[in-house]
């Protein structure tokens, strides 16, 4: 068995000096707590909050930061966040880990939890594992990040994390802006911010990009539409925000054979240049809050639609999909405040229509074994209706100057009705049945399914000073199936196998903020069962079991007045927690590493910003080696990569900007995974050159 490195690499070594630092930074100077800026965020109770009262962990990526890394993907963002990994695909697609290895299959997309402005963009049964496509990221007003089951106000799919992005407010304070960039690989991006200055002033976002791609046939053009405004009304406030996304995209395939991705005559090509994904969403949304003597109402309600089509290239047989919702619903929250306690109330109500096709346009071609369990065809073709409901509480008392007790509770039920319009069973679609012990592909008969789960929590904050605290929590996150998990079976699978997969978390950390430093730190254990995971083969693996330990750290030091630095690393153990041999042939066994699940995640900023007109930062950002598969045989020996960036105020209206990527031109994978006897690879992108040109009308 190959051995995954253990900590005393160079990278090791250099991470583990990092998390020392902050113990031999200089003593908080008197007055630094009034020095401080204040950190306040929302997701954990839908309003504002300091982050060092927050009872667990949380990152905040706000608009200076997000404006400064104008990233071109979202993973490039994401790598400021301790125990985050986006792992980039072709174009704008991506695969999550947060507290969690990369996550494949059925059962990845179910288990993270994308908001906007606190609202999930997606219905609980419906997920999308390319999912922040969809979102308004490189605009935002800020970005927060919560590792592991969130609090009692969120439900299924807060499982591994909640990422929030929040959009930018109507404020006739606004700056607005204007921005071209071009780059390498023919990249081309507008962007523009607009903020009308009347008494209900509205916003007006937009993003649209052009990207050639590095690699032949794979590029991409996404625009982005955000409206908002601000209504004046006697007794509360109102928001009323319209968000829509447009994504037309070549797709570029993984390259096959060990080591491909360093191999210059093959890490630019595609072998599947007829792969593609098109893929659009629409949400209308409004949040209203009324506040009084005692208490404060907020509610949001919201309608949304999306639709895809997209050639599965990494399927043998490259089936087509095409999918697509309609869904509403309201989120409440009831606040009341006293003096020694907060609690909040609510009930969540969502209603969603889903529709999937998969059509095979041709036969599959590889070994007699995958042509003839992957026919040609269509393979599925279902309607699910879903309705779900999630009462829940929250509370925290403070008991005495130092202590606060937090415990919630969420109910959530969710109902789904299916309606199989094809042929029902393990066949072809002409009912003839397949050799090889028959199709890849079962149709279960129209169906409804009903899913209860109860999740408690428990937290506390105790304040050792002024600027430091502790905190740590028990919590449950939980994911009821997902449709394409129920209705969408491969052979040998029962629906009455599936339960809601549960993940326990108990979790430790402490909170320091100083004068010219700040460290947050946490320490992690979690135990998941009834998960689904996908083999080597492609074939799912149901019931399965995994545990998660880990350590996550970042860490802000001011050097020097013009000089900052920036760390945020996790090392972590994901392993399977049970013993199996999958149905075609794959051992999993306890005690081995998950798939794609680097132990080191680790990124290192340093910022340099002599003057008011000039500001300078340099990122390094590395992956370590991580297990290609299930039974630990193969591996993917991680990689380190170096990013610089440069801004320059032309004026007070003018801003330019350049980023280089890569900066020396690393050969490196996106992506590594072996399957179906072969090891493939996403190459990453070589050294890459990006120039914005920003213009601030009506600058003072």
């Amino acid at each position: 068995m190959i051995e995954i490195n253990q900590p005393g690499t160079t990278r090791t070594i250099l991470l583990a000096a990092l998390i020392v630092l902050p113990f031999q930074a200089p003593a908080q100077e008197a007055g630094a707590a009034d020095a401080d800026i204040e950190e306040i965020v929302v997701t954990s109770q839908r309003r504002g909050q300091r982050r060092l009262d927050h009872a667990g962990n949380i990152a905040l990526l706000g608009a200076d930061e997000i404006a400064a890394v104008a990233h071109q993907h979202i993973y490039e963002l994401m790598t400021r966040v301790p125990g985050v990994w986006l792992s980039r695909g072709s174009g704008q697609e991506h695969l999550t880990a947060i507290r969690s290895p990369v996550l494949t299959g059925p059962g990845s997309c179910g288990s993270f939890l994308f908001l906007e402005d606190g609202i999930p963009i997606r219905p609980a049964g419906f997920c999308n594992v390319n999912e922040m496509f969809e979102m308004h990221t490189e605009q935002a007003a800020s970005i927060e990040v919560i590792r592991g089951p969130g609090t009692a106000l969120f439900g299924s799919n807060a499982l591994h994390g909640i990422i929030n992005v929040l959009t930018p407010t109507a404020d006739p304070l606004h700056r607005d802006m204007v921005a071209l960039e071009a780059g390498s690989n023919e990249f081309l991006r507008v962007r523009a911010s607009l903020v009308s200055g009347s008494d209900e002033p509205w916003l007006a976002s937009i993003v649209y990009a052009n990207d050639d791609g590095f690699r032949d046939d794979s590029g991409y053009r996404q625009g982005k539409l955000l409206l908002k405004r601000n209504w004046v009304l006697p007794t509360s406030d109102l928001v009323t925000a319209f968000a829509a996304t447009d994504l037309d995209q070549d797709t570029a395939g993984f390259i096959f054979g060990e080591d491909a991705y360093k191999d210059p005559d093959l890490n630019r090509t595609n072998p599947n240049p007829e792969a593609f994904r098109d893929a659009s969403s629409q949400r209308l949304y409004a949040i209203w809050n009324k506040s009084a003597s005692g208490y404060d109402l907020d509610v949001r309600p919201y309608l949304r639609h999306s639709r895809m089509r997209f050639l599965q290239h990494f399927l043998p047989g490259q089936p087509l999909e095409k999918n697509g919702h309609v869904s509403a619903g309201a989120m409440t929250a009831l606040t009341f405040d006293r003096e020694d306690r907060h609690v909040v109330v609510g009930i969540d109500l969502e209603w969603s229509d889903i529709y999937l096709e998969e059509t095979q346009l041709g036969p599959t071609e590889g070994s007699p074994f995958l042509e003839e369990t992957r026919p040609e065809g269509k393979h599925y073709d279902y309607d699910v209706v879903s309705v779900a409901a999630a009462p829940y509480v929250h509370a925290d008392f403070e008991l005495g100057d130092r202590l606060v007790l937090g415990a919630g509770l969420r109910l959530e039920y969710l109902h789904y009705d299916y309606d199989n319009n094809m042929l029902t069973g393990n066949t072809r679609d002409d009912g003839t049945p397949c050799g090889f012990g028959g199709c890849l592909y079962t149709r279960p008969a129209s169906r409804s399914d009903d899913f209860g789960n109860v999740a408690p929590k428990f937290s506390f904050v105790y304040k050792l000073r002024d600027r430091v605290s502790l905190f740590g929590g028990l919590a449950r996150g939980f994911r009821a199936p997902q449709a394409t998990e129920l209705y969408r079976l491969q052979s040998g699978q029962q629906v009455a196998d599936l339960d809601s997969e549960r993940l326990d978390n108990i979790e430790f950390g402490v909170r320091n903020r100083a004068n010219r430093w700040s460290s947050d730190v946490s320490l992690f254990y979690m135990k998941k069962r009834d998960s689904v995971f996908r083999d080597a083969e492609g074939f799912n693996v149901s019931g399965g079991r995994s545990k998660h330990t880990g350590l996550e750290f970042d860490f802000t030091w001011q050097l020097l007045e013009p000089l900052r630095l920036e760390v945020d690393a996790s090392y972590a153990r994901h392993e399977y927690d049970f013993d199996t041999v999958a149905a075609r042939g794959e051992t999993f066994e306890s005690g081995n590493d998950v798939d794609t699940a680097p132990r080191w995640l680790g990124s290192a900023e340093l910022f340099f910003e002599p003057g008011n007109s000039a500001r300078f930062a340099l990122q390094w950002t590395m992956i370590d080696d991580y297990y290609l598969e299930a039974e630990n045989r193969f591996t993917y020996p991680g990689h380190d990569l170096v990013n610089l960036r440069a801004s320059i105020d032309l004026s007070r209206t003018f801003v330019v900007t350049a980023r280089f990527n890569n900066l020396f031109d690393t050969e490196y994978a996106d992506r590594a995974d072996y399957a179906f006897g072969q090891y493939r690879y996403l190459p990453g992108r070589g050294r890459e050159l990006f120039i914005e040109l920003r213009y601030f009308p009506g600058a003072p």
